[in-house]
This record gives C-alpha cells, sequence and structure tokens, in this order.
C-alpha cells in the first residue's frame, strides 16, 4: 500500500468508486487529462463511497450551511482523489498539487466560498502535507452548478 493510502486510511477516509452520472448523461471528457508531468483535472463534486451523488443538493447558505459546504468540499476531494489514482495508478506519483479551482453554489448574498472550499484544501493538506498538499487556489461563487451540487472542483497536479 502506498504512504498516501496509508494516509487516508488513518484519517478514517475512503476513496469512493467511480462517478456514476444520472440517467441518460454522458460526459464527453475525461475526468484526469495527463499530458507531460501534469494531470488536469476536471470539475468533481461530492460523491458518496459508492460514487453516487452525494445529499444534501442546492445552494450553500440557502439549502446547506457553510459547514455542509465544506463536508461537500470535502466529499468532492475524496472523488478526485479516486480519479486520478485510477488515472495515474498510485497517488504517490503525486509531487505537487500546483492549482485548484472551486466553485460554490451560492445563494444570493452568501460571501463565504473560501470557508466552503477550506474543506477540500484542509483535505489536500491532512493527506500530502505541506510540502506536495500546498496550492495556489481560487474559490468562488455560482449562480448553479450541474446536478444542482452545492460544489465543484477542478484541479492541476504534477506527478513522477
Amino acid at each position: 500500500m502506498s504512504k498516501v493510502h496509508d494516509r487516508i486510511r488513518a484519517l478514517g477516509l475512503v476513496l469512493p468508486e467511480p462517478l456514476k452520472m444520472p440517467p441518460g448523461v454522458v460526459l464527453p471528457f475525461q475526468f484526469v487529462r495527463v499530458v507531460g508531468s501534469s494531470a488536469f483535472v476536471s470539475g468533481h463534486g461530492p460523491t458518496t463511497s459508492d460514487g453516487s451523488l452525494a445529499e444534501p443538493l442546492g445552494k450553500v447558505g440557502r439549502e446547506l450551511t457553510t459547514e455542509q459546504g465544506y463536508h461537500a468540499a470535502r466529499l468532492a476531494g475524496l472523488a478526485m482523489l479516486g480519479s486520478i489514482e485510477r488515472a495515474l495508478g498510485d497517488l504517490d506519483r503525486i509531487v505537487a498539487w500546483t492549482r485548484v479551482f472551486g466553485m460554490v453554489n451560492s445563494a444570493p448574498g452568501f460571501n463565504r466560498h473560501p470557508a466552503v472550499i477550506n474543506g477540500f484544501s484542509d483535505l489536500i493538506l491532512d493527506v500530502f502535507g505541506p510540502e506536495i498538499g500546498a496550492h495556489s487556489r481560487s474559490a468562488v461563487g455560482m449562480a448553479e452548478l450541474p446536478f444542482d451540487l452545492p460544489v465543484e472542483i477542478e484541479a492541476q497536479v504534477e506527478f513522477r
């Protein structure tokens, strides 16, 4: 088992199965696109361990609290780690998290986007540590997200 998997297990976490798309939905792109030593990771939302969309769904600041949004961002991070592992074969190949773009499905007037996306950043730093896990980041509010997801997060990593 890898060092990253040992850390995930020590944190009491499990990587989910691949995303189960809603009926009739086809995505014409890859979840992880590898170019050279970079992996560009498409937007991920929160999923359960079986790969289905995690609830609650809706807008942060209306249907979800900031804390529920934080948890959703953490679940999106686990989903992303599962996708990266399937693409690279081993999460220990990651040498740097370089860029993260976090989108929050925001109710009008909600402005705590960074506090929500901290759920993702905290997970990555907990799993990879400050050297590999450090990343640049944006956290913005959106009027809507696909399937009424509370968050969607994309990233870029460097690997060996």
